[in-house]
């Protein structure tokens, strides 16, 4: 699984116009099943996003699709992590976990 942070590099005022098309973008993350927690992030990070488990390879294409990393206006921090234990609601990503 991973942790992809996302922190803005362009002044907010420009992010803002590009906000509408990465909310599209989520969107079709969220449908695909890649992505399952999408929020704001704290002090040091913009945006979070909590991923299935895939390819480092196929999760650095999505996420250099990402509208605003696209437009220059951001970038993302990755951080890998198995989890190995889980409240019960994520039940089904420990059996993918476990094949």
């Amino acid at each position: 699984m991973y942790i992809a942070l996302l922190s803005y590099t362009a002044p907010r005022n420009e992010v803002d116009y590009a906000l509408a098309e990465h909310a599209e973008w989520l969107r079709g993350h969220f449908a695909r099943g890649l992505f399952l927690i999408s929020g704001k992030g704290g002090e040091d990070h913009d945006q979070v996003i909590l991923t299935r488990p895939c390819l480092r390879g196929k999760l650095d294409a999505v996420l250099a699709s990402d509208p605003l990393v696209a437009q220059h206006l951001a970038h993302y921090s990755v951080i890998e992590f198995s989890a190995t234990r889980t409240a019960q609601e994520f039940h089904a990503i420990n059996e993918a976990l476990a094949s």
